[in-house]
């Protein structure tokens, strides 16, 4: 059973295998990130006003990098797995199953932005509760919207201190990435971690199989697709 240790491990070692796709893929999401950014504070400049237009452009381009972060997942679960990354990918399949990426991500986003309008606590608890949501409708083609935030309380019920500290582990890193202007977070620590993140979320998914907690149905799999890898921090 592996650890975190050994998690991140492997995620460190497929990262060098693929690191110029590992490092593309999330340079593309951080470009896509930017000029939706700019095209909002341009419409506002131009207008003058959070008018209809502003909204309009600023939510098409909270789609757009809705899906491509899923699709990043999607590839980064490519790369843990050792199987053949595609940075293209990230544009070539957002057609694929859009209006379910899109809909599990706003989704997410607006149970999370509810809770913590409740209190800052609930929040940072659903916060790790829904936190593999984004990787199941990467992984998960056939699990709606919905069903992927359901599925992913389900697989991190009992594990949210454990993927705390598995996010805590490379705070470090990203103070260092500070120093560095980001250079050091675009070229290791994003890739690692987006690697490192696949790994944990393949093996809590199997442990989940393993007890019963979900089933290959649930997931809108064969029995025969899904790789035995149990996990296990205590080890």
């Amino acid at each position: 059973m592996k650890t975190r240790q050994e998690i991140k491990e492997e995620a460190r070692e497929m990262v060098a295998q693929q690191r110029g796709t590992a490092i593309l893929v999330g340079v593309i999401v951080s470009l896509i990130t930017f000029v939706s950014g700019r095209l909002d504070a341009a419409v506002f400049y131009i207008t003058g006003h959070y008018g209809a237009l502003y909204w309009l452009v600023y939510w098409v381009g909270m789609g757009i990098i809705y899906v491509a972060s899923v699709n990043m997942i999607g590839e980064y679960l490519k790369i843990y797995k050792g199987e053949n990354a595609s940075a293209g990918a990230v544009f070539s399949e957002m057609g694929t199953n859009f209006g379910r990426k899109l809909g599990g991500m706003f989704l997410m986003t607006i149970y999370l932005i509810l809770w913590f309008l409740l209190l800052i606590i609930p929040g940072i608890i659903k916060t790790f509760s829904y936190f593999f949501a984004p990787n199941i409708l990467a992984d998960c083609p056939n699990v709606s919207a919905n069903q992927a935030i359901k599925i992913s309380m389900r697989i991190t019920q009992g594990h949210k201190w454990e993927i705390f500290v598995f996010v805590l582990s490379f705070l470090g890193w990203w103070i260092l990435s500070i120093f560095t202007l980001g250079i050091l977070a675009i070229l290791y620590v994003n890739p690692y971690f987006y690697t490192a993140d696949a790994g944990l979320y393949l093996e809590l998914k199997n442990k989940a199989l393993e007890d019963g907690i979900i089933t290959y149905e649930d997931l809108g799999m064969e029995e025969e697709t899904v790789t035995e890898t149990p996990f296990n921090f205590m080890n």
